[in-house]
């Protein structure tokens, strides 16, 4: 069934940018103000904002009366399109394995976070190492390969991660598991994790100096390429940003006092639910914040969170973002920056800029995306009502000047999908029947 509706939805998929003028909005730039007025698209870009735009011979117009249109979201911390498992857990450093060898462009997830008006996300390797894989930013430009998701241009990042996770909370000794023996893996403790990330960087730094060394002398044989150092090598030297899972005051401060002895900077604390205890030294190691907006007690490390962590932290001048770390409340992370008004009295201005310009400044894309100016990406959502609320649904959705999601037409084409999956399941039944007894039988799909 999912394949069926990847299929159609994908034969559906939009082709080229055209040139639109948007009119008549509620138009929050999240830079700029708010205003009443329309936004002219051409050739992929934001090309005229402001009360009146010049409208182009053979413009489309999109009459937006009534309604909203804000910048694409950006969700800091996802594992959407990531095709057959996020964690590689049998060792502790993995910076050799990178996501972008195995994204899925058919990952159905990608057209649902369109529906929620997401327009890019950070696709993070999972929290099962001390030192995770390779990450990036993609589009939601559902129809194209796993090459045309990848947010061009964009630093790449890896994954940290503190805490529980790495630890192997649970069965940090190799004990059996449903009758199956595990093997034990260090670290098993807190100390242990950073040890490894100091050992880690203990190996980088040797091996940025023996390739340094030959760079400079361009002579002899070169080092031996080393895929799980380069990775590291390239965080040294400020090529790679690093998201760090953590939950912990205590551990948030210990990764911080490691980066800085290192000479790197950590670009994003993801989760950081106590990081309203440390916010001060946050922002003075210059590290951002992607949170939750109001999850806690789910596992031991987050019984001290507090729906106010994201207000404290950005009153505190931390540069905070409000991330989903799942499929579903990637859907409505309009709604949930809304939470950070009623928790903290943020601006409606602030809190919308926490899942749109905050997050594009942490992922390094904020010339691009994250705000509505000229000469950026025509990264757009129109919204039916005022974008922060829960009653709020996407209209419309572009990236790079091409609809992507269009509500009417998703509507309207659900009578044509369900006759089309009929047909496809009668035809099943068919073969079937005419299948000698016993034989095997391929399912449509397959």
């Amino acid at each position: 069934m999912k394949r069926f509706l990847c299929a159609v939805l994908l034969a559906a998929a939009p082709l080229c940018a055209q040139t639109y003028v948007i009119k008549n909005a509620t138009v929050m730039t999240v830079s700029k103000g708010t205003f009443k007025g329309s936004i002219l698209v051409k050739d992929g870009k934001i090309a005229e904002v402001g009360e009146k735009v010049m409208e182009p011979t053979g413009a489309k117009i999109i009459d937006a009366s009534n309604q909203y249109v804000i910048p694409g979201i950006i969700d800091c911390h996802s594992h959407i399109a990531v095709d057959g498992g996020v964690n590689e857990g049998s060792i502790s450093v993995s910076s050799m394995v990178d996501i972008k060898d195995v994204l899925n462009p058919e990952d159905i997830a990608i057209y649902r976070a369109l529906a929620g008006g997401v327009t890019t996300a950070n696709i993070l390797h999972g929290s099962a190492n001390a030192i995770g894989g390779k990450t990036l930013p993609i589009k939601m430009r559902w129809g194209k390969d796993a090459e045309g998701l990848i947010f061009e241009g964009a630093t790449p990042g890896i994954k940290f991660a503190l805490g529980e996770n790495p630890k192997r909370a649970g069965n940090p000794t190799g004990m059996a598991i449903n009758g199956q023996a595990q093997q034990g893996r260090y670290p098993a403790t807190r100390m242990g994790v950073e040890d490894v990330i100091r050992e880690a960087f203990n190996n980088a730094k040797a091996y940025k100096a023996e390739w340094d060394a030959y760079d400079a002398r361009k002579t002899g044989i070169p080092p031996r390429k080393d895929l799980q150092m380069e990775a590291l090598k390239e965080v040294l030297e400020g090529r790679r940003y690093v998201h760090a899972h953590c939950y912990r005051a205590d551990e948030i401060l210990m990764l911080m006092r490691i980066a800085d002895d290192y000479g790197f900077k950590i670009r994003t604390l993801q989760h950081v639910l106590e990081g309203y205890k440390v916010a001060k030294e946050i922002v003075a190691h210059g590290a951002g914040a992607s949170t939750f907006s109001d999850w806690w007690s789910y596992k031991v490390e987050a019984f001290d969170a507090i729906p106010y962590n994201a207000a404290i932290m950005q009153k505190k001048g931390v540069l905070v973002s409000l991330n989903s770390d799942d499929a579903e409340l990637m859907r409505h992370l309009n709604s949930e920056a809304g939470k950070a008004v009623k928790y903290g009295g943020l601006s409606e201005t602030e809190a919308l800029a926490m899942v749109t310009l905050n997050p594009a400044k942490q992922l390094g894309i904020e010339a691009r995306v994250g705000s509505i100016e000229v000469g950026k990406d025509a990264d757009l959502v129109i919204y039916d009502k005022f974008p922060l609320s829960d009653y709020a649904k996407v209209q419309k959705v572009l990236i790079d000047g091409t609809v992507y999601f269009d509500r009417d037409n998703e509507v309207s084409a659900r009578p044509a999908r369900k006759a089309e999956k009929q047909k496809l399941i009668d035809k099943e039944k068919q073969n079937q029947q005419r299948a000698p007894q016993g034989a095997p039988t391929r399912r449509v799909g397959q």
